[in-house]
């Protein structure tokens, strides 16, 4: 329930601080007196929209803030998901509009989105605006009405579990159909590619060894003549001494010597180790002397091979044989992923059966269940138009096939007749008289099935007067004694029925400007004001007695 609330600098309210008790609480007050500027408070509590408009004039921002007591489990889980301290039963919402227009709200003093302060706000107040009897012709209210009757809570909650599960198969499904058109649109030319590569036999490493033989069988007469004339210099045929024999001869003479100059000592044994390296030199020349291969044929087979991988290169925007290794891979698995497309869409069209007969299980229990709750409700509300004076009324449920979603495959549609024959929808049927007692028929079994929030009326009565009026006081009058309900009213039939009253009133201060203010009135003050509701700003003696006489039943 809402124990209190404290306004400051909101429109024409400077500072408020009001509490109130269980039950019905009542407001009066007259037209243009700030009663809808009371409501629009609480909407903001509640999430609505906020601009710097709403701040009154000379003042730097506005905050709205409300105590409520009473918190279920739903909202309790609800409050420790938003990282919202636990402050017992009682539960503080604040919100602050600066005047840049940007608001912050808040709850128990933690800092939370206006997501999370709406969710919160539609499980504590249910605001039922002079507007809200056009929810009347809204086939998603009309349904939610007859569910909560039929108590199809567990029901709708996996209605729409199998739903999500059901469209997220199906949105996946959908990608991956559209992901094997793509790659069976480019398989084509993806196997061509990958044909042409594979059949390359690519080795890593190969075009660096081909270059370099490439160079030496281009040049093979030159490199044979080199090596030819570098062995003949350091090993000549013939008579003619070389390098190495001069080496091992100088050696031999040095050694003669070194008796007579022991400086020479170390001498032959580097010459001797010179003349082993030059002879390690020479053979290591003849060795690179046979491999050099003179075959035309051979440097023909290369640059052909040299060519092709060149072209390659080229063509995939490569620069070694490596890089095109991973291009040959990539279009073999765009090839297996055409094929693992074809598996997974399989796969998926299993899941997407299997989550249709979830769903559609699911649906017809809705469907039963809703089909067999109509009459009763359609019976229910009857009665309660019918104890509202609408003596020959008929209400009806019409339950029909709907497009899937996320409450089923059902529409349900209110029909309506005031003469009793012939219902029609109630949007095209009702006049403003009868929407407001269809809604608050409504309304009050939705509070006996439901255990809504505390509920406010705004203007609910209007169209209606004399008996009627009195009636739907009384009914108001039995929803709070189970609940806190707030009737905002200009009828004195449904003030008189009240727990608590409240009047808003507007004045002038000394610097001359309009403010609202609101004050609970008690005992002849609460008898003079149904009185003013009774004969209007001249209240006669007759008004009074007629006041006292309400308030006495």
């Amino acid at each position: 329930m809402l124990r209190s609330l404290h306004i400051r600098n909101y429109i024409l309210i400077d500072s408020l601080d009001i509490s109130f008790p269980e039950g019905l609480v009542i407001i009066t007050g007259q037209t243009g007196a700030g009663k809808s500027i009371l409501l629009g408070a609480l909407s903001l509590l509640a999430g609505a929209r906020a601009d710097a408009s709403l701040i009154s004039e000379g003042a730097d921002s506005c905050v709205v803030e409300a105590e409520f007591s009473g918190k279920d489990e739903a909202l309790a889980a609800l409050l420790a998901g938003a990282d919202v301290e636990d402050d017992g039963d009682a539960l503080l919402i604040r919100r602050v509009v600066s005047a840049s227009g940007r608001s912050r709200s808040f709850i128990n003093d933690c800092p939370v989105p206006v997501g999370v302060l709406q969710e919160v706000a539609a499980r504590l107040v249910d605001i039922h605006s002079q507007h809200k009897s056009l929810l009347l012709t809204d086939p998603r209210f009309q349904l939610s009405v007859l569910d909560h009757f039929a108590g199809n809570g567990a029901r709708l909650a996996a209605c729409r579990d199998a739903w999500h599960t059901l469209q997220d198969i199906r949105t996946q499904l959908e990608a991956a159909r559209k992901e094997r058109d793509r790659l069976e649109a480019d398989r084509e030319y993806n196997e061509a590619q990958w044909r042409q590569l594979d059949e390359a036999k690519l080795i890593p490493g190969e075009l660096e060894s081909l270059e370099e033989e490439q160079r030496s069988l281009a040049n093979a007469e030159q490199i044979k003549e080199a090596l030819g004339r570098s062995l003949d210099l350091l090993q000549p045929e013939g008579e003619t001494p070389g390098v190495v024999a001069a080496l091992k001869e100088a050696a031999r003479q040095l050694e003669h010597i070194v008796k007579y100059l022991p400086a020479v000592s170390g001498l032959p044994a580097r010459l001797e180790s010179s003349r082993i390296e030059l002879d390690d030199i020479c053979s290591e020349i003849e060795t690179l002397d046979g491999r050099v291969d003179l075959s035309p044929e051979r440097l023909e087979a290369v640059e052909d091979r040299l060519s092709r991988l060149y072209t390659l290169l080229k063509k995939h925007g490569c620069t070694t044989v490596d890089e095109l290794i991973a291009v040959r891979d990539r279009f073999s698995e765009a090839l297996f992923d055409s094929s693992a497309a074809e598996d997974r869409i399989r796969e998926l069209e299993r899941s997407e059966q299997d989550a249709e007969g979830r769903y559609h299980g699911i649906c017809a229990e809705l469907t039963q269940a809703r089909c067999t709750a109509a009459p009763g409700f359609a019976s229910a509300i009857t009665e309660s138009l019918r104890f509202l004076e609408l003596d020959r009324a008929v209400f009806d449920v019409a339950v029909s096939a709907a497009p899937e979603g996320a409450t089923g495959t059902d529409r349900v549609s209110y029909l309506f007749s005031a003469t009793g024959r012939d219902p029609q929808d109630v949007a095209r049927c009702a006049s403003g008289g009868e929407l407001s007692r269809i809604m608050l028929s409504l309304k009050a079994m939705m509070a006996r099935f439901i255990g809504m929030p505390t509920l406010i009326f705004d203007e609910i009565d209007t169209g209606v007067s004399g008996s009627v009026a009195d009636k739907m006081g009384r009914m108001i009058c039995e929803m709070g004694r189970s609940m806190q309900v707030f009737s905002i009213t200009h009828l004195p039939q449904v003030a008189a029925k009240g727990d608590a009253h409240y009047v808003v009133s507007k004045s002038v201060t000394a610097d001359g400007r309009t403010v609202s203010s609101i004050r609970e009135v008690k005992g002849e003050e609460r008898t003079m004001e149904i009185a003013r509701l009774l004969s209007g700003e001249t209240i006669t003696p007759a008004a009074v007695a007629n006041a006292r006489a309400l308030l006495s039943e």
